[in-house]
């Protein structure tokens, strides 16, 4: 799409007086199901999701666009005529341009594009490998949205106070809300006096958000209350349980943590055991299967974190194909189903927590653990704000770990014999850091992971 059609909406609100930092709310009517495309059922342009209709360049990235804002669907302006078309037109043939003229793709795998009727394109985060072009049909969407709403439950009288970014949380919860009418609330921005004062002034009914979200609102001590809400989701990292505590703590409400995958949909989130065990991912939503795959390929029985293994999901709505390299779902999902790359186990209870991924698992002489593990007690010293833990070879046990830490506001850098005491305590031996570097940031996917390539 030409890069001059967002921008025109960007103008048009200006015009309109929406500027940055001015609160929004959507109101849309239920969308039909054949309008599953990123802007279908809306007449504003919320983001940067690709709307993959009959457009010369799909997979161009959207120039930055201002926080924006609420009004009552009657009173949105329609759009500039150069928006009309391409941009959003929901039933347009779907066809995939040459993303730029050095490389254009063969027409074997237009054609296979083009069969999918695609609706939408995004990359995923690359947290441990290149990112991927994921692709999914509207049929697919359609799918999607339906088994994730059996868990979600979103009408009509839902009111959504939404704080991730767009550009990277849209089918399962975006399209998702739009689909199923309800209203989107869009705080001016993420400090917490903005989202509570948004939330009361709304009465705001579901709250989406991340981990991050939900520690800079169990820190409030205004006094302001959640008292409306129905349900608090999680997502987009994994949620600690001191976060979930504090929160609970704060408002009454216990945080309920879903597993949202761009290739798979919302197939497990944690609405049986939020209260007595926040940080699991939970149980297999109705339409999915989760089960766990050893290295030799068969299934992981038992129910204790040493029966570990990789998560492998099947169910409605899956990816219809990854974009570069071209590869069809049947090459990704058979004959497993799709594999996360992520290690889990379940409990008795049938929940399963996530252990983490395969990637960042390190080997000390036989003995594996995983980074993630030590980085959830590291992240809980005062000094810390965040830390990323790695492997580093070593010519006779394997691998060692290390730790880099940014230090939290205001706090000085603690002593490493201090920090590898704080971690003897609660971990055993040989996944305590070999070394802690203080560095001023770490690097960053653009869903705000941390990456480990």
């Amino acid at each position: 799409m030409s890069s001059s059609r967002p921008a025109a909406v960007t103008h048009s609100l200006y015009a309109k007086g929406r500027g940055q930092s001015t609160e929004m709310r959507t109101a849309p009517a239920p969308v039909p199901a054949a309008w599953i495309s990123p802007l279908a059922g809306s007449r504003l342009a919320l983001g940067c999701g690709t709307a993959v209709t009959h457009t010369p360049a799909a997979a161009r990235a959207c120039p930055p666009s201002p926080r924006f804002a609420a009004e009552p669907w009657s009173r949105i302006p329609p759009l500039p005529p150069v928006l009309s078309g391409a941009w959003i037109s929901p039933l347009a043939s779907s066809r995939l341009a040459p993303i730029s003229a050095e490389a254009p793709l063969e027409a074997g795998v237009e054609r296979a594009f083009a069969a999918i009727g695609p609706a939408y394109l995004r990359f995923t985060s690359g947290t441990t490998s290149e990112r991927k072009g994921v692709v999914i049909g509207h049929q697919h969407i359609v799918e999607r949205l339906e088994a994730a709403n059996r868990g979600l439950a979103i009408g009509p009288a839902d009111r959504v106070l939404w704080l991730l970014p767009m550009a990277h949380h849209f089918v399962v919860s975006i399209l998702l809300y739009l689909r199923y009418g309800a209203t989107i609330l869009l705080p001016a921005n993420s400090l917490a006096p903005a989202i509570l004062g948004l939330a009361a002034r709304e009465r705001a009914t579901v709250l989406y958000a991340s981990p991050h979200h939900m520690k800079l609102l169990a820190k409030d001590a205004s006094g302001a209350r959640l008292d409306t809400l129905r349900l608090t989701i999680s997502t987009a990292e994994g949620l600690r349980a001191d976060v979930a505590t504090a929160f609970a703590a704060r408002y009454g409400i216990a945080i309920v943590q879903a597993l949202g995958i761009m290739e798979v949909g919302l197939p497990v989130m944690n609405t049986a055991s939020a209260k007595t065990k926040p940080d699991v991912l939970g149980r297999p939503q109705p339409a999915y299967e989760v089960w766990l795959r050893g290295d030799d390929g068969r299934p992981v029985t038992g129910n204790s974190a040493e029966n570990c293994g990789e998560i492998c999901i099947r169910g409605p709505g899956m990816l219809d194909a990854y974009l570069d390299p071209w590869t069809p779902a049947r090459s990704i999902l058979e004959p497993d189903g799709f594999r996360t790359g992520d290690q889990g186990w379940f409990d008795s209870d049938g929940d399963l927590h996530l252990a983490g991924r395969r990637a960042a698992r390190i080997n000390i002489a036989g003995m594996k653990f995983f980074c993630e593990e030590v980085e959830a007690v590291l992240d809980t010293h005062p000094a810390i704000e965040r830390s990323r833990v790695s492997a580093k070879q070593h010519p006779h046990l394997g691998e060692l770990p290390i730790a880099e830490i940014v230090l939290a506001p205001g706090a000085t850098a603690p002593d490493p014999k201090e920090l590898a005491s704080f971690c003897r305590g609660r971990l055993a031996s040989y996944m305590i850091p070999r070394s802690f570097e203080v560095v001023a940031e770490l690097e960053l996917t653009p869903t705000g992971k941390l990456a480990r390539r």
